[in-house]
């Protein structure tokens, strides 16, 4: 693996190496790929340790008795391990791994949802959320009787704080729901403040830290908040496996979300009891060799260190905002004072599907569309954006190719 521990030598080159699909052209042009808020590229670790897993350990978990399944349960496990690690977790026992994010806030939604919250009261999210964290709840309050509050957002694409504390303020909120950062404006929300008024307001907290995780250094003890959601498939990790950390006392009171085998203590034809956390939350087979993958890319995270992958993204993002920006026809949308590296845009003149296209046609890639966030496109009366989101492999001179092909393509249709 080359990657250095240096903080403060971050050598984009080098780190480009470990991730074999960057070698490619496209359409006979250099690969730019802009799509990393989507699901990144995996490095050759990953790849590697999961291929490994397959070819030399492969075998069940939990309930194995021989070597291989042993072996593979470490492996598994050790996932868990470098999670809790990750986020400064008190306990591994509060990790549970679910198929995605989606996964872990619609786990959140039943358990809690139903077994904990009562009707008549209220889940708030924002206007800015990303459809895993609209829909959930709206069948919660479907069909057990809660309100669903939405706080709204400025013009420059910021929460409302002063909106947000009034909504909390008569005490009827049992969850916030929340992204961390923004899927489409980048927006990174004040995630400090949004706790303690929460709390004060006697309401809980879950993050929905999709993009946030790849970003910036979370700590869960640090925010004191009570829930937190992520996806693997983005923190350069193998897609099927994500997290939903949860502070113990609160796993403990939340009834199993789905049943099946790994999940119980005993069955009988009469009733079943249900294992320890987190395993009451982890019916079935798990993703075993989508955790082993996870493993490796924290390790992989870890080893650059959030110090220069947050440093080299803000100056990326800086960069892209100082290009784009004054391109002629280019409205970027939102401009939020903390943001990370996903900027989403429109061209006067040219559909976002149009321009997403014939970016590709120079080898760049884009995201266009409403992002799974159609709330948040109406808010700013569209129906749809490109988006260009970076990750750790993305250079200068990638955003100077992302600026070039928006002046080529603003020609195509004058």
């Amino acid at each position: 693996m080359n990657v250095m521990t240096n903080p403060a030598v971050f050598d984009v080159e080098r780190i480009r190496q470990d991730f074999p699909i960057l070698t490619q052209t496209i359409r006979g042009k250099p690969f730019v790929f802009l799509d990393s808020a989507a699901s990144a590229q995996k490095p050759r670790v990953v790849i590697d340790a999961m291929v490994h897993a397959m070819e030399t350990q492969y075998a069940n978990v939990h309930r194995g008795l021989h070597w291989m399944s042993e072996r593979t349960t470490e492996a598994y496990e050790a996932a868990r391990d470098a999670v809790a690690a990750l986020m400064n977790a008190n306990d591994r026992s509060e990790i549970v791994f679910t198929g995605n994010s989606t996964g872990a806030i619609n786990l959140l939604a039943h358990s809690y949802g139903r077994g904990i919250l009562k009707p008549g009261q209220a889940v708030l999210i924002s206007g800015m959320e990303h459809h895993s964290n609209i829909v959930p709840w709206q069948l919660l309050r479907d069909s057990h009787g809660i309100e669903l509050r939405v706080a709204p957002i400025t013009d420059a694409g910021e929460l409302d704080m002063a909106a947000y504390e009034a909504l909390l303020s008569d005490g009827k909120v049992g969850l916030v729901a929340m992204t961390h950062m923004s899927n489409v404006l980048g927006t990174v929300t004040p995630a400090d403040r949004i706790v303690r008024l929460a709390h004060a307001n006697g309401a809980k907290v879950m993050f929905d830290g999709s993009q946030a995780i790849v970003h910036r250094k979370v700590d869960v003890q640090a925010l004191d908040c009570d829930f937190y959601a992520w996806t693997g498939h983005k923190l350069y990790g193998p897609t099927g496996i994500g997290v939903l950390w949860g502070k113990r006392d609160l796993l403990e009171r939340m009834p199993p979300f789905m049943g099946g085998g790994d999940m119980i203590s005993s069955v009988t034809y009469e009733q079943s009891t249900w294992a320890a956390v987190p395993h009451k939350f982890e019916a079935g087979t798990p993703a075993i060799l989508e955790g082993i993958g996870l493993k490796a890319a924290i390790d992989y995270v870890q080893a650059i260190g959030y110090d220069a992958m947050t440093a080299h993204e803000a100056a990326l993002t800086e960069h892209a905002l100082s290009r784009l920006a004054p391109i002629e026809g280019v409205r970027i949308i939102g401009q939020a004072q903390d943001r990370g590296g996903v900027i989403s845009f429109v061209l006067d003149k040219a559909h976002a599907h149009d321009v997403a296209t014939l970016l590709d046609r120079q080898g760049i890639a884009v995201r266009a569309g409403h992002h799974c966030a159609e709330p948040l496109m109406h808010r700013f009366n569209l129906d749809s954006t490109a988006r260009a989101s970076f990750g750790i492999y993305t250079t200068l001179a990638e955003v100077d190719a992302l600026a070039d092909g928006l002046i080529r393509v603003r020609e195509f249709f004058q």
